[in-house]
């Protein structure tokens, strides 16, 4: 992204766990057809995205969120031509369903009614979650972001509609699916993979675009992707990583998993990395850990009294 005006950072804080966290410019950048194990809560404060959900086109501009429920296919690119800055948190579905249901009347498994929601007082929040997770402000972070879901969820929040398979079609597709999961790094062809399920290959193309939401090939560079970030989590090299999920190469990876996650493979497992040593950092004796951590957070006087940040919540009115 040199040279394009474009930057972004993909990390995980060590303090909230089970949520992702991106700050983010983009200029030319667009995002394949894709699904996140997570809920995407974007916050945008430049700019306009424009991103493929639900059978249409949805623009965020700043003081908007985009707001993607887990599992479903959407796309992104800039709606501007100075594209757009945004900040977003990728909570878990576990962590959304502890806050709805300590917070909410929402019966079922919780989600968002409509993808783009103007609300200036929560995109507020999402960015100073990110700026509390940065200077290593657990209280301010978890705190924030606890307010932030709630408040979404009580202004645009109800119960996910069930998938059930119930059509022969579906069954087929959900078949398919699995056969893909199990033979990731070696896929059979269309024709193939309709042959061994008793069907043709229009048959199944239709059934698993109804049933998911994008074709096969697709969905499986999308699982592969998805498959590569748990393996560079635990460590893994991003050639090793890339050759076992499927990609010919690190190369292939890398195009492809920045065309999802944003960021290249490389620089995703640096930012997990730093978790991981924080993380065993903080299972170091309870004296060395508190020496280490005086030392950092309170470096020598210089004469001055600095301002402590601020973490309080935006001023407008209307709490959540």
């Amino acid at each position: 992204m040199a040279g394009s005006g474009e930057r972004a950072r993909h990390w995980q804080y060590a303090e909230l766990p089970g949520v992702d966290l991106l700050r983010a410019r983009y200029v030319r950048k667009t995002f394949v057809r894709h699904t996140h194990e997570n809920f995407v809560i974007a916050a945008i404060a430049e700019g306009v995205e424009v991103f493929h959900h639900g059978g249409g086109d949805q623009y965020a501009g700043a003081g908007a969120l985009a707001l993607v429920n887990p599992d479903t296919p959407h796309t992104g690119r800039a709606g501007v031509p100075e594209g757009w800055r945004y900040g977003a948190v990728y909570p878990s579905p576990e962590v959304v369903a502890e806050i709805a249901a300590e917070t909410t009347v929402i019966r079922g498994t919780p989600g968002f009614v409509s993808p783009v929601l103007d609300d200036p007082y929560t995109v507020g929040l999402v960015h100073q979650v990110l700026r509390a997770a940065d200077e290593g402000n657990a209280l301010a972070a978890d705190t924030l972001l606890r307010v932030a879901v709630t408040r979404l969820l009580r202004l645009n929040g109800g119960p996910l509609p069930r998938r059930e398979v119930r059509t022969a079609g579906a069954r087929t597709a959900a078949r398919a699916r699995a056969v893909l999961e199990e033979r990731m790094s070696g896929p059979p062809t269309l024709e193939q993979l309709a042959a061994d399920l008793g069907t043709s290959p229009f048959a199944l193309l239709r059934a698993f675009r109804d049933a998911y939401g994008m074709p096969p090939h697709t969905w499986l560079t999308d699982a592969r992707v998805r498959r590569a970030r748990r393996l560079l989590d635990a460590g893994t090299a991003p050639a090793e990583a890339a050759l076992s999920v499927g990609f010919t190469d690190q190369p292939h990876l890398n195009r492809h998993f920045a065309r999802i996650v944003g960021v290249p493979p490389g620089a995703y497992q640096r930012e997990r990395k730093n978790v991981q040593d924080l993380r065993r950092q903080m299972l170091l004796p309870s004296e060395t850990w508190q020496n280490r951590q005086l030392s950092q957070t309170h470096p020598p006087k210089t004469g001055k009294n600095p301002m402590p940040p601020s973490y309080g919540t935006p001023s407008e009115s209307g709490s959540p």
